[in-house]
């Protein structure tokens, strides 16, 4: 590859981006409003009209997160050359990202694989469209993902291969310090048996477990008082990230303590914290989170679990399904019904249910629980079950709170930290997708060169460098507002969206440059390729994460 002359920005590249950032932003309302006059019926949104709009509506929760995303990638830019770290890559990132995303907006935003949303499907008119469309947005997009830049990137990212990521990721010494030291144990003990663990469907095991421990992955948000660390979630996006890169089973195992502490830290009594916080924080105790069933998926407020107090004691009734990690757990976050003449959401509750630990061979030691294993295509590690409960008994102190009908509020606190964290699981899938297909391209040599010298092999790598990128200051981003103390739903959301899409189209390229090799089981890639698919549908599928997104805005923006 030939290199360009390095080209940094001057003072007004910032400034084009920002009368880009606001035409699109004003592009970005235009089209609210034109899709919330379509959706609504006697001044108010109509949720059979936003069902028949959902091509819309769901675009509309993209073109948000790309406006956001074009937002972030230059004030990352300008946070970086004000700390003196603006270099080529940094760059060449946020100038790659920034024209293709704006293309992106004006030629076709990508949902998903076959399905693309266009700036007439909000009903904008072409002459609507123009008028938005400054020469600004032209020249950046002239100037952004060029066959040059394309080139160039992929040569730094070549010479840096083994950094921990592709350009400076704008974080303080203390989290870089973090990183290296998990990126270190990941590389030691993981990286180098993860595909085994995944070809024999194996746990991972509990010497892993125990390791993580050590190193605090399971207290990282909880609070000194109660054992844990106490710092905030951009923390706990490096650990997982890093985690994930080296295998998504071990960057997942973090996200059940999470979710647990959280759900006791925020709902639980004194007492619940004083007793369960300490030893989640320590490994002593596993969680599981126990909330879907069979016929429910998203659809919470039709859940049917029923959990009727005796005495002393909630006696457990239902079906669950896709339970992680159950087994080995030793303590489950039960969403139940404790009223069932309370509709929808308003008569559920959470339950602290201990259990003892099973194995393959008898999963679930314990009186009025059973269950059979789902075998899956990735995202192994921890096994997921389908879980029967007949006569199951809860010690009815171990109500969250103490209070029945409050498990929707209670997990809804959860949901927040939960997409902000796989975001993160995201970015680690992609950027091992990236540095498999580096690795690959470099080595294989077709008609007498290496693959990566190639353009539509390089091109692949550079815009996964770029996306791997983009991803990962999006959930920072979010997670940066979470420990703010700000309400993130939205960025939380749109972190996730955005970054399970990176992660599967990374891994999906990847796989591509290997050509017939990545289709063997033996080639890691694969493995990648399985674990990438998931992260668009747990934690809120791509479709029910864009119509959440997507109905408040439309509401926020009325």
């Amino acid at each position: 590859m030939t290199q360009v002359a390095r080209v940094y920005p001057t003072e007004d590249f910032f400034e084009l981006g920002a009368r880009a950032t606001h035409a699109i932003e004003s592009l970005y309302q235009d089209a609210v409003a034109s899709v919330r006059a379509r959706v609504s019926e006697n001044g108010k949104l109509s949720n059979a009209l936003i069902e028949r709009e959902q091509h819309a509506v769901h675009g509309v929760a993209w073109f948000a997160t790309y406006v956001e995303t074009v937002r972030e990638l230059l004030a990352y830019g300008e946070r970086m050359q004000a700390e003196g770290l603006y270099g080529e890559t940094e760059e060449l990132l946020t100038r790659i990202g920034v024209g293709e995303y704006l293309a992106q907006i004006f030629g076709g935003i990508p949902m998903s694989q076959g399905e693309f949303i266009r700036l007439g499907d909000f009903g904008l008119s072409n002459e609507a469209i123009s008028a938005r469309r400054i020469a600004v947005i032209d020249s950046l997009i002239a100037s952004g993902s060029t066959v040059a830049n394309r080139a160039r990137l992929v040569e730094l990212v070549d010479h840096a291969e083994g950094s921990a990521t592709v350009g400076a990721p704008g974080l303080d010494e203390t989290l870089e310090a973090i990183r290296d030291e998990i990126r270190k144990y990941a590389a030691a003990e993981v990286t180098p048996h993860a595909h085994e663990w995944h070809l024999k469907n194996e746990y991972i095991p509990l010497e892993i477990v125990q390791g993580l421990a050590d190193l605090g992955v399971f207290g990282l948000t909880i609070p000194e008082e109660f054992g844990g660390m106490g710092l905030g979630k951009v923390a706990m996006c490096v650990v997982t990230e890093e985690l994930s890169r080296a295998y998504i089973g071990v960057g997942s195992l973090g996200t059940r303590s999470e979710i647990a502490g959280e759900l006791i830290l925020c709902g639980g009594t004194q007492e619940q914290k004083e007793k369960y916080l300490p030893k989640i924080a320590s490994g002593e105790i596993l969680p599981t989170a126990v909330f879907t069933e069979p016929n429910t998926g998203s659809d919470l407020a039709s859940l049917r679990t029923r959990a009727v107090r005796e005495g002393d004691k909630y006696v457990v009734n239902g079906n669950k399904t896709w339970i992680t990690h159950p087994v080995r757990a030793d303590l489950m976050t039960i969403l139940v019904r404790t009223n069932p003449g309370e509709p929808g959401y308003k008569g559920l509750s959470m339950l602290l249910a201990e259990k003892p630990r099973g194995d393959d061979s008898n999963p679930f030691p314990a009186k009025g629980m059973s269950g059979g294993e789902i075998e899956v295509l990735g995202y192994r590690g921890m096994k997921e079950y389908e879980i029967a409960f007949d006569g199951f008994e809860v010690p009815a102190e171990n109500l969250l709170g103490g209070v029945e009908g409050q498990g929707f509020k209670q997990l809804m606190q959860t949901f927040e930290g939960a997409r902000i964290q796989t975001a993160a699981r995201a970015v680690g899938v992609a950027q091992s997708a990236m540095e498999l297909a580096l690795r690959y391209a470099k080595e294989r040599v077709q008609f007498g060169k290496a693959l990566i010298h190639f353009p539509r092999v390089s091109d692949k790598i550079a815009i996964m460098a770029v996306e791997v990128h983009i991803a990962r200051q999006l959930t920072y981003f979010a997670a940066r507002a979470k420990d703010a103390g700000k309400r993130c739903d939205l960025e939380a959301g749109q972190a996730k969206l955005l970054g399970a899409r990176v992660a599967w189209a990374a891994a999906d390229n990847a796989l591509q440059i290997h050509g017939g090799n990545g289709f063997a089981l033996e080639y890691p890639v694969s493995r990648v390729l399985c674990d990438a698919r998931i992260l668009n549908i747990f934690e809120g599928a791509a479709e029910i994460q864009a119509q959440v997104i997507a109905r408040r805005l439309l509401e926020t923006d009325a």
